[in-house]
């Protein structure tokens, strides 16, 4: 066979495999194998696993540019971990943990996802607001001053038969809200500092109060309106619901278990903690 042709050929094949490779419907298995070291396979489930477990960073990158690389290091593991000629107690009681971990994880996962269905994200909406008392909000303005005498004065301007509470705020108010006419727009309950809060909640829409002293000087309120807060919809709700009903759930499975278990422990002072950093004992 001429040298054209060889190259031909395996020109054709690296074409082939490509369009194997980036074919989208090939029907493809976590048995599949794409590698043997020395008779040991390596499987495209493997591979799947590996990447899954790669530092964010690399799990952002393009499967076509992580894959001879990542395939790459499974065999280099294969091919250290086969020149071990004897395993270290150690790889075994790792090997334990981590399929308990795993085996774990699988379970919440399992638990989380089925405890959250739109019929119980409902009824926990509903519950959250089902014995919660109506709050009332406050729109108001004011007029902040350095002296209780200048609030009694403006008190009285105020309560004038056609005053501009808004005019009065912008040339009187030294608090940032003044250039706006002193308004405060809508506000819930312990939105404000203790006593301008107790001022507002013991006002009429329309009135102007006594004046009021804060930290910050003294005030001059005008409630403007009031009303009843609306719950906010479940859509605003549904990431905050969604993470409540997982935590139950998980916590009354574990709950579950641990009252059918037979569950042992050690005497108080059986162990002294710090064999923790002990690593030696791993050994024996």
């Amino acid at each position: 066979m001429t040298r054209t042709a060889i190259s031909l050929r395996t020109l054709l094949l690296a074409t082939a495999l490509a369009a194997v490779t980036a074919a989208p419907g090939l029907a493809q298995s976590a048995d599949d194998v794409v590698a043997t070291v020395d008779g040991t396979d390596i499987t495209l489930g493997e591979m799947i696993v590996a990447r899954s477990q790669l530092p964010q960073q690399y799990q952002q990158l393009p499967p076509e540019v992580v894959f001879d690389g990542l395939l790459q290091q499974l065999i280099q593991q294969q091919l250290l971990a086969d020149a071990l000629d004897e395993v270290p107690p150690r790889v075994g009681i790792a090997l334990k943990n981590e399929e308990r971990s795993l085996r774990a994880g699988e379970e919440v996962t399992r638990v989380a996802e089925e405890a959250v269905t739109e019929e119980a994200l409902q009824q926990a909406y509903e519950a959250r607001f089902a014995e919660t008392d109506p709050v009332t909000e406050y729109n108001a303005s004011h007029i902040l001053v350095e002296t209780e005498e200048e609030a009694q004065a403006l008190v009285e301007e105020a309560r004038a038969e056609g005053a501009d509470f808004a005019a009065l705020a912008r040339e009187n108010s030294t608090g940032p809200s003044g250039p706006s006419g002193g308004e405060l727009g809508w506000f819930g309950p312990d939105a404000m500092v203790a006593p301008f809060q107790e001022a507002v909640a013991a006002m009429e829409p329309g009135t102007v109060s006594e004046p009021v002293q804060t930290q910050f000087g003294w005030h001059v309120i005008r409630l403007n309106e009031t009303r009843i807060a609306e719950a906010p919809p479940l859509e605003a709700l549904r990431t905050e619901l969604t993470q409540q009903l997982q935590s139950e759930a998980v916590e009354a499975r574990l709950e579950a278990l641990e009252e059918r278990a037979e569950i042992s422990r050690p005497e108080t002072g059986a162990f002294d903690p710090m064999v923790l950093g002990d690593l030696s004992i791993l050994e024996n």
